[in-house]
């Protein structure tokens, strides 16, 4: 397999940027209101602060874990997938040297994917469908689809970023 770099666009809901937009004024007040010993925040609180808005719109682990290897590309069946828990991301590969990336997170109702089979994402909670190739709705009861993951493919790997 020839050795390719893939990239992929995370899209985010108009809601959830809207969400992390109050999550991001309720932090800037509470540090204007502090009485600590500085009022400006440390890397370590900025680290902090971007990971709690990132919980908020459901990327938590994914922001948190940009750069990790996923899994081997090798590891990966065509028309198939991989589910990884932590971060929450199945790994597919609905065409030969075709990796792309979805959130494991069913936004139904926040069940993890069980399974990727025939080009089909399956949630195990309600019976959800996913495609493999966009992440689109197949089968309800979900009404929206998986978003997409930012992997890249290095050498024999799948990582986020």
């Amino acid at each position: 397999m020839a050795n390719t770099d893939m990239t992929r666009v995370v899209t985010l809901p108009r809601r959830k940027v809207l969400a992390a937009g109050g999550v991001v004024a309720v932090g800037g007040v509470l540090v204007a209101c502090g009485g600590g010993e500085s009022a400006a925040p440390t890397v370590a609180d900025k680290t902090a602060e971007e990971a709690e808005i990132a919980e908020e719109i459901g990327d938590e682990e994914v922001a948190a874990d940009q750069g990790e290897q996923l899994v081997a590309v090798s590891e990966v069946p065509v028309e198939g997938g991989v589910v990884i828990e932590e971060p929450p991301v199945v790994v597919v590969q609905p065409s030969e040297g075709d990796i792309k990336a979805f959130s494991a997170v069913c936004p139904h109702q926040g069940c993890l994917m069980s399974s990727v089979e025939a080009n089909e994402i399956f949630c195990p909670c309600h019976g959800s469908l996913f495609s493999a190739e966009d992440g689109a709705v197949l089968a309800g009861p979900a009404n929206s689809g998986l978003p997409a993951v930012t992997v890249r493919v290095q050498d024999d790997a799948v990582y986020l970023g």
